[in-house]
C-alpha cells in the first residue's frame, strides 16, 4: 500500500506540473554545447517559453509526454517513496527518537537509486516526446515518435532491451541526489516545524511547509544532474545505440563545463524551480496526507477487530 499511495501522490502532482516539465526540457536543450551568444534563443525565460510553445505547438504541446510522465511518476516515485516509507516505518532514520540527517540522506539516496533504475526507460521516452516540436522552435535532437508505446517499441527494435536503459548512468545520480536532498530535508523540516509548534502536529500545513523548504534544496542540488540527464537521454545515437555527442555522465558534464561554462549546468534553473518546486511540494504533501488517511483507516479497522 505504501508503494501505491506514493505512486498516486506523484501522479496527482504530475498532472499539474507536466507543462513545466516540457518548458524545462526545452530550456535545458537550448544552445547545446554552444557558448553563450552563439546560438538562437527561442525561449528567453519560463513565461516566454510557455507563450512560444503554446503559440507554435498549440496548448496540447504543453502537455507533451504526459502519458509516460504519469507512468514514470507512478513507478519511479511509487518505488522511491514507498521504499523510503518502509525504511522510515522500520525506525531506521531515527537516532534516540530524533531524525538523523545522515540516515535520512542515505535512505533517500538508496530509495532514489532503485526508483531511477525502474523508471529509466519511460523517462527516456518522456524526454524524447517533450523535446519534439515544430522545426521553427526545435532544440536538441528531434526524434519522430508517435507516442509512448511507439517509442518504446522503436527503441527496443533498434537497440534491444539495453537500449531502453540508455541514459540511466545519469538518471541514477540525478534521482539519488534529488531523492536524498528531498527526503532528508522533508523529514528534518517536518520535525523542526513540529518542534517550533508553528502549526498543530497533525495539521496538513506541517507537510506543506516542509515540502516548500525541501523544494528549494532539491532544485539547487539536482539541477546540474537534471540538465546532464536530459542531454544524455535526448542525444542522437548510432546504429549500435552509442551516443554521438556524449560517451556518458562524466563526458557530458566536462563538455558542458568547457563549452557552456558553469552556468550551463544550471540552464533552465527558473523552469526547474517552477516545475520541481510545485511537484516536490504537491507530491510530498499528498504522500504525507494519504499515508495519514491510510493509517487512520488501519487504526479504525484494528479497533473494530479488537471490539
Amino acid at each position: 500500500m505504501d508503494f501505491v499511495l506514493s505512486g498516486v501522490a506523484a501522479c496527482g502532482a504530475c498532472l499539474f506540473t507536466n507543462p513545466l516539465e516540457v518548458v524545462k526540457t526545452r530550456m535545458q536543450l537550448q544552445g547545446e554545447l554552444k557558448s553563450r551568444g552563439s546560438y538562437q534563443v527561442y525561449y528567453r525565460n519560463v513565461f516566454h517559453a510557455f507563450y512560444t510553445i503554446g503559440k507554435v505547438d498549440g496548448l496540447a504541446g504543453l502537455q507533451k509526454g504526459l502519458a509516460p510522465g504519469l507512468v514514470y511518476q507512478f513507478f519511479m516515485n511509487g518505488v522511491r517513496l514507498g521504499s523510503y516509507a518502509i525504511i522510515e516505518n522500520s525506525g531506521y532514520i531515527h537516532t534516540n527518537g530524533r531524525v538523523s540527517a545522515a540516515k535520512t540522506t542515505l535512505a533517500g539516496a538508496l530509495a532514489g537509486v532503485v526508483g531511477a533504475v525502474v523508471g529509466s526507460p519511460v523517462y527516456l521516452v518522456k524526454t524524447h516526446l517533450q523535446s519534439q516540436s515544430s522545426s521553427s522552435i526545435a532544440v536538441g535532437h528531434q526524434y519522430k515518435h508517435k507516442g509512448m508505446i511507439h517509442a518504446l517499441a522503436a527503441i527496443y527494435k533498434q537497440h534491444g532491451i539495453l537500449g531502453l536503459w540508455r541514459g540511466s548512468s545519469a538518471a541514477v545520480p540525478r534521482v539519488s541526489v534529488g531523492s536524498s536532498a528531498q527526503l532528508s530535508t522533508f523529514s528534518s523540516s517536518k520535525e523542526l516545524v513540529i518542534d517550533l509548534q508553528v502549526f498543530p502536529k497533525d495539521s496538513w500545513l506541517v507537510a506543506l511547509t516542509a515540502g516548500m523548504i525541501s523544494s528549494l534544496v532539491v532544485v539547487m542540488a539536482m539541477t546540474p544532474f537534471d540538465v546532464v540527464s536530459t542531454r544524455l537521454y535526448n542525444q542522437p545515437v548510432d546504429h549500435l545505440g552509442k551516443g554521438q555527442l556524449y560517451k556518458g555522465f562524466t563526458d557530458c558534464f566536462s563538455k558542458m563545463l568547457r563549452k557552456e561554462g558553469f552556468m550551463g549546468l544550471y540552464k533552465g534553473l527558473g523552469a526547474s524551480y517552477f516545475r520541481i518546486g510545485p511537484h516536490t511540494i504537491l507530491s510530498l504533501f499528498l504522500w504525507d496526507e494519504l499515508r495519514k488517511l491510510h493509517q487512520q483507516f488501519r487504526d479504525k479497522e484494528t479497533r473494530k477487530l479488537c471490539n
